[in-house]
């Protein structure tokens, strides 16, 4: 399989073409498993959002978790387990159950720290924060400074990212950026086979990292293609 190249089919059909032990980091944001049935919207302008956001989620599937097998394959095709898992709360004792108890894992949580969150807060905590998992067994994790060290990143919800690349669940690129420089050194190939709009790999060309990457939607796929294909340019003018 070519390495800075993406994919448009199934992980679970392209993953079966990675050889075992070629992968140094994996960084992936599979779909949450979401419940958009019932509950309190709020009303007027927010609960327009809401609803529209839900919609999106829907459409695209991107609530309805994913098929755990993924796991077993991204295992097979890690040198070492180093892996960082974007999830919600209802994930979260799946993937320990997985990583820790049975792989025997160590594990760090970081939390993306929103301040800028939709006023939602009836019979609730606030949406104010997504985690990220990183489970690693003898996998590579040297921050090189105090700030990359830290385990809580704050910012505002990346809505300007939202409307320029049409994914409703995008990533701040620095943030990326900061974990692969954290868990990858040079060189190092990561793979992310929940691609998306192309976070992943922009952050591996911006930190010199090879990448693999597979997208099954073809709206995502082909927005992916494109931010790749400018990052690339900006860095041939450089």
């Amino acid at each position: 399989m070519e390495i800075n190249k993406i994919y448009n089919e199934d992980c679970l059909v392209g993953l079966k073409r990675i050889p075992d032990k070629s992968i140094d980091l994996v960084l992936i944001d599979p779909p949450y498993d979401i419940c958009t049935t019932g509950g309190k919207k709020g009303t007027g302008n927010l609960a327009k959002d809401i609803m529209k956001l839900e919609k999106e989620l829907i459409n695209n599937d991107l609530v309805n978790s994913f098929d755990i097998k993924v796991l077993d394959e991204l295992v097979r095709v890690m040198k070492d387990i180093n892996i960082y898992i974007w999830c919600n709360a209802r994930q979260i004792p799946m993937y320990i159950k997985y990583f820790n108890l049975q792989l025997k894992c160590k594990l760090e949580v970081v939390i993306w720290n929103k301040t800028n969150p939709m006023p939602l807060y009836s019979n609730k905590y606030m949406n104010d924060k997504e985690y990220c998992l990183y489970f690693r067994n003898g996998g590579y994790c040297k921050p090189k400074n105090y700030e990359d060290a830290k385990t809580v990143y704050i910012s505002k919800a990346n809505v300007e990212d939202k409307k320029l690349y049409e994914h409703p669940t995008i990533k701040p690129l620095e943030l990326i950026r900061k974990m692969i420089r954290n868990s990858s050194k040079e060189k190092d190939i990561v793979l992310d086979c929940f691609l998306g709009s192309g976070t992943t790999a922009v952050a591996c060309i911006l930190e010199n990292r090879n990448y693999i990457g597979f997208e099954i939607n073809k709206k995502y796929y082909d927005i992916a293609l494109k931010r790749i294909s400018e990052i690339n340019e900006e860095d041939d003018i450089k």
